[in-house]
């Protein structure tokens, strides 16, 4: 018994970080998406570090795929696997997925509220770097990274919201389904 309430747990999960990152395919405001949120539920939720790593951002590259060459198809030439500086991206959903680690031991609002603002300012700090090397738009010296960075201030209210939210959703809406679901609770807990 204890497999299969394992495999419902890994599988209602996977259905939820899946969900959130189709949720990106909705009309939303820049930036506000799940992204952020889906790493940090997969952290806080998958015993097996690979799960936690690989299933958002397996998530992620699916809806990666309809964005880019759906939504965004007149940007791109031919069908696109992986669109330019995906790499900063996923670094640092890769690097929230530690944060969770580290910060989400204990699962509750203030646990879940503080990662969702420290994600919020991981990704803004590693993604707004990646695109300044090599960029047309900013010089490339000291004055041309703080520019970059400087540019990429009115998204951040976007990721930090979108993050805020979707975390609430996620771990709020999986605590609510393990109150009514036994099957979900992580093996020996008690809610």
């Amino acid at each position: 018994m204890q497999s299969k309430s394992i495999n419902v747990r890994f599988g209602v999960i996977a259905a939820m970080i899946l969900t959130a990152a189709f949720c990106r395919l909705i009309p939303h405001p820049p930036n506000f998406a799940p992204i952020g949120a889906m790493a940090l539920f997969g952290a806080a939720h998958y015993k097996s570090k690979w799960a936690a790593f690989g299933v958002p951002l397996l998530a992620l590259w699916l809806s990666d795929l309809v964005v880019v060459n759906v939504l965004y198809a007149g940007y791109y030439k031919t069908f696109t696997l992986f669109y330019g500086g995906f790499y900063w991206v996923y670094g640092a959903i890769a690097l929230t997925t530690v944060l969770g680690f580290l910060m989400l031991k204990k699962i509750n609002f203030g646990t879940v509220a503080g990662s969702a603002i420290a994600a919020s300012l991981l990704f803004f700090i590693i993604t707004n770097f990646g695109s300044w090397p090599g960029s047309s738009l900013y010089t490339q010296d000291l004055n041309g990274l703080i520019a970059c960075y400087v540019a990429g201030i009115p998204f951040f209210g976007g990721t930090l919201a979108g993050n805020l939210f979707y975390a609430a959703v996620l771990f709020g809406g999986f605590a609510l389904a393990q109150r009514k679901f036994p099957v979900l609770r992580p093996a020996g807990a008690e809610i």
